[in-house]
């Protein structure tokens, strides 16, 4: 099933990248992500028809047994490029238990799921992969907070002796946990505004993006990761992290719950984001590709397979929904017919499809449930 793939003009976007990816003119504006799946609130499309719809109309024929029996009748993840032009939101995810009781919570209250100001658009969790396209980086997980104090150290600005002496003297989540609730409160501005002028390097170019944002202090306080093409980061629930740069295939689990606490102009809930963030330095978790291009990373809803397409035929497996996205070349799927896909097209082949195979001189990325069919 061809696809036609939705994209989201996020003000953090690349004016270039996408257009450079679909092969079209740049119209000038933002273009941030580009959706490839079925979350409802951007789906693709075959052929006019919403690709959440066709799998609602038969969920054991576009998913199959293994998928529905494990995530029911909706694609268990979903497909996107990010083409990140500025930093974008300093985040973290909640676990299943937090986002069943978030949702639960704020549809008591009778919160559109559409409204600014509601946190927890569905009851799902959502673990995350990227797989960069081009050199990428972004900040990921709690850095240990001697190596962050440090750093605050060489600023040499005054006011962060007491973060200083936190960091250096008490024990790690503790500190952690008392240093973000100052960075984030509103009595810290006279300290961030002392501390904008020193820095440099990739917190320097946080701060000309969001001047006066509380999460610059709070950006200080993670481990700042570079991912050449090809390398892939993996983000559980409860680790904050914010993408900084670059172009990169991102896979998730097919939910839309994000805590975020600066760095955006979206909706901001510190209170809540500080219930589910993880209070632990952590090192980044780089998923390195198995033999045959796999990436695996601790999650069932998806897996990410890289496919760099020669004549030699890829066979794919059957029984379970796959998504496809060429990002280079050209790729030929062929199961009893054969599907050109171009740079930048998209496919999707339902659970029940016959057996397809993969040619071309290009590169494509699959993603699927990374659970046995």
């Amino acid at each position: 099933m061809p696809l036609t793939t939705v994209i989201r003009p996020y003000d953090w976007g690349s004016r270039t990248a996408l257009p450079a990816l679909l092969g079209v003119e740049p119209d000038g504006r933002p273009q941030a992500e580009l959706w490839v799946g079925a979350h409802p609130a951007a789906p693709s499309s075959v052929a006019g028809t919403p690709l959440d719809v066709l799998i609602e109309r038969d969920p054991a024929g576009m998913l199959g047994a293994p998928s529905t029996g494990r995530f029911g009748a909706s694609l268990p993840y979903l497909l996107k490029v990010l083409a990140v032009e500025k930093p974008l939101s300093l985040q973290v995810h909640p676990t299943t238990a937090q986002a069943e009781a978030g949702f639960a919570r704020e549809e008591a209250q009778g919160i559109p799921v559409d409204d600014y100001s509601r946190t927890y658009k569905d009851p799902f969790h959502k673990p995350e992969m990227v797989c960069a396209l081009t050199d990428f980086h972004g900040l990921c997980g709690f850095r240990d907070p001697a190596e962050t104090a440090d750093l605050l150290e060489s600023l040499t600005v005054a006011e962060l002796r007491p973060w200083i002496g936190t960091l250096r003297d008490e024990p790690p989540a503790q500190a952690l946990q008392t240093v973000l609730t100052q960075m984030l409160d509103e009595t810290s501005r006279p300290i961030q505004a002392a501390v904008e002028p020193a820095l440099t390097g990739v917190y320097a170019d946080i701060a000309r993006a969001y001047p006066g944002d509380p999460g610059i202090l709070a950006a200080l306080l993670l481990n700042h990761v570079r991912l050449k093409p090809g390398q892939a980061l993996f983000l559980d629930a409860g680790v904050p992290h914010a993408y900084l740069g670059g172009l990169t295939i991102e896979v998730m689990a097919n939910s839309d719950n994000v805590l975020r606490c600066g760095l955006t102009g979206k909706h901001i809930d510190v209170p809540e984001l500080m219930r589910v963030v993880e209070f632990a330095p952590t090192t980044p978790d780089r998923i390195e590709p198995t033999a045959d291009l796999h990436y695996q990373a601790a999650a069932e809803e998806f897996t990410l397979a890289r496919h760099d397409l020669t004549e030699d035929p890829d066979v794919l497996p059957t029984g379970l929904p796959q998504t496809l996205l060429c990002v280079e070349g050209e790729a030929h799927l062929t199961t009893d017919r054969t599907l050109t896909l171009n740079r930048g097209e998209a496919a999707f082949i339902p659970a029940a499809a016959p057996a397809a195979s993969l040619t071309g001189n290009g590169t494509l990325y699959r993603a699927l449930p990374s659970i046995e069919p």
